[in-house]
């Protein structure tokens, strides 16, 4: 075994390429950051719309850990009933152009990864 490469991305906790994919690499953390990086502040129900498929537990699970990491921006307004927007940080926003070019190789590529994974199976 190269003991470079298994130093290099073996351990998560040094490893900042595996250490962040770990925490925003899961099916709705991109797509979140995605949504709020095109309509700039959201609600809960209107990123819930955005997205549809994800459950309201799982949308809240998600957004708790990307402010966590500073990539999600939660304000809460004292109105009755509350209201609470979400928006990207200035970190968040930095990771956009990424994530971008990352859903441009996807629709530059789908349909060869779509033959590919009829022919194997």
């Amino acid at each position: 075994m190269d003991e470079e490469i298994l130093k290099k991305y073996g351990d998560v906790d040094t490893c900042p390429v595996r250490n962040i994919l770990d925490r925003f690499g899961d099916k709705w953390s991109t797509l979140v950051l995605l949504v709020l990086g095109e309509k700039e502040k959201l609600r809960f129900n209107e990123l819930n719309k955005c997205i549809q498929t994800i459950s309201q537990k799982m949308l809240t699970v998600t957004l708790k850990k990307l402010e966590t990491d500073g990539l999600v921006n939660r304000t809460i307004y004292p109105h009755v009933p509350p209201k609470v927007e979400y928006e990207l940080t200035d970190l968040g926003r930095s990771l956009l152009p990424n994530l971008q070019n990352l859903v441009k190789w996807a629709n530059d590529n789908i349909d060869e990864i779509k033959t590919n994974r009829t022919k194997i199976g």
